[in-house]
């Protein structure tokens, strides 16, 4: 967990170039801010969030509502994201639905932890939960605690199916699975089993309500990136929205971007970006800065990408609700959700929308058959009638957090670095990891 330091005025204000408003990069903005530097933020899209911002989505009685490009969670574990929104004026208590963690299913069966102290609320949970033998119970319990004693460390080139391999087929399928599908992004058989026993560990072993469910009740871009934009706005830095950066161009000792030129310049972009920025710029750098542009890029290329897709569906009225505002649901062949989100639970309107998110990791195949297969499986699973209304797959998503994986570094090249959720780090991809490297290379700026 990085500690929060205090604001510090740096005795060099440098020139900062940040490409990429994503979570990543607005991170990097307001501690950069904090620090005393001259920040211009460079963002091709007109909505800032990257990855993670909001969509306007249209519903059949002419209202429109906004949703996000996929539907996300936080955990109370997210302790640099939840900082940094109190820092730009976001309440959490308000922009997020706060509820113990629960992997329970439609008919009630699973996980369900208590508000306790951690780590008693999850041996609680473990002992209370639904539809599981004692003998299973137990023995995810002793596993936790063979864990714990080995400090939540293990081999790096051990998947979480090699490190759950003893336990339970039920607890498997019920509990690891889609415990390491919602952190990791990534089926259990291909997952790093050290990354996954880092997020157990800061979920449900550090603190009180580190594991609890932080359901966004206002879009991905409300709740940090617009607010961080207009923060930093206030205090002198630039927020350049619908303009492209696609290469840069050294003239020791600065990077300049049409013209401007900047000291330091942080790529905030998704990795695909990153790769291809850094090998345009080596077209015109000298030989030795294009050959460290390529050798970064030649890393980060190596990442393999994985989609997900969010089907946001309209229930037939009258609709009965969740019994949760986030229910697991078993996947197959034709079953390919893994969750299932209740928008009007999770975001309270006058008139409800009655509107449900699945969500679908490790997506693949064409958009109208991932429709069909959800609405069949939302009349068997859910037993609700629905109308799909948008299908959102974001094909390069997440990197597939798998074991012994190599991530790229930070530094590129002099003066320039990169942030963003797939940058060498202890944690997958998510928000957190994207804030957290945002905030290290702001940090790291000389």
């Amino acid at each position: 967990m990085m500690k929060p330091s205090p604001p510090a005025p740096s005795t060099a204000p440098l020139r900062l170039a940040i490409l990429g408003a994503g979570w990543a990069g607005m991170a990097a903005a307001v501690r950069a801010v904090e620090l005393g530097h001259h920040v211009t933020v460079f963002e091709a899209a007109r909505t800032l969030g990257g990855r993670a911002r909001g969509v306007a989505l249209a519903l059949p009685d002419g209202r429109e509502v906004m949703v996000d490009n996929g539907q996300h969670i936080l955990i109370g574990a997210y302790s640099d994201s939840l900082r940094l929104m109190r820092t730009v004026g976001v309440d959490p208590d308000t922009a997020l639905l706060r509820r113990p963690l629960a992997l329970q299913y439609p008919d009630g069966s699973g996980l369900a932890l208590p508000d306790w102290p951690a780590p008693l609320d999850a041996a609680a949970g473990i002992l209370a939960a639904r539809g599981w033998a004692w003998r299973e119970r137990l023995a995810l319990l002793r596993a936790a605690l063979g864990w714990q004693r080995a400090g939540f460390q293990c081999d790096e080139q051990l998947s979480v199916a090699d490190l759950c391999a003893a336990l339970p087929q039920r607890l498997r399928d019920e509990f690891i699975e889609p415990l390491c599908v919602s952190a990791l992004n990534t089926p259990i058989a291909q997952s790093s089993a050290q990354v996954f026993l880092r997020v157990l560990h800061d979920a449900l072993f550090s603190q009180r309500g580190g594991s609890n469910l932080l359901l966004p009740r206002v879009d991905l871009s409300a709740l940090f990136p617009q607010s961080a934009a207009r923060w930093i706005s206030a205090r002198g830095a630039r927020v350049v929205a619908g303009q492209r950066v696609d290469a840069l161009h050294w003239e020791a000792p600065h990077w300049h971007i049409d013209g401007q030129p900047f000291d330091r310049v942080l790529v905030a972009t998704s990795a695909s970006n990153a790769v291809q920025i850094a090998v345009q710029s080596a077209q015109a750098a000298a030989p030795s800065i294009a050959n460290q542009l390529h050798a970064w890029a030649h890393g980060a290329a190596q990442l393999r990408h994985q989609a997900i897709t969010t089907v946001y569906a309209q229930a037939a009225a009258p609709a009965p609700r969740l019994r949760a505002p986030m229910l697991a649901l078993r996947p197959g062949v034709d079953a390919p959700a893994q969750f299932v989100f209740d928008r009007d639970a999770i975001t309270p309107a006058a008139q409800p929308t009655r509107l449900l998110a699945f969500v679908v990791s490790d997506s693949q195949g064409e958009r109208a058959t991932l429709q069909a297969a959800i609405t069949a499986q939302a009349a068997r699973h859910l037993k609700v009638q629905v109308t799909p209304l948008l299908t959102i797959t974001e094909k390069r998503a997440t990197f597939a957090c798998t074991p012994g994986l190599q991530r790229p570094a930070s530094a590129i090249a002099p003066g320039l670095l990169a942030c963003g959720d797939y940058i060498a780090g202890p944690y997958p991809a998510t928000l957190e990891g994207a804030v957290r490297s945002g905030l290290q290379a702001a940090e790291a700026l000389r």
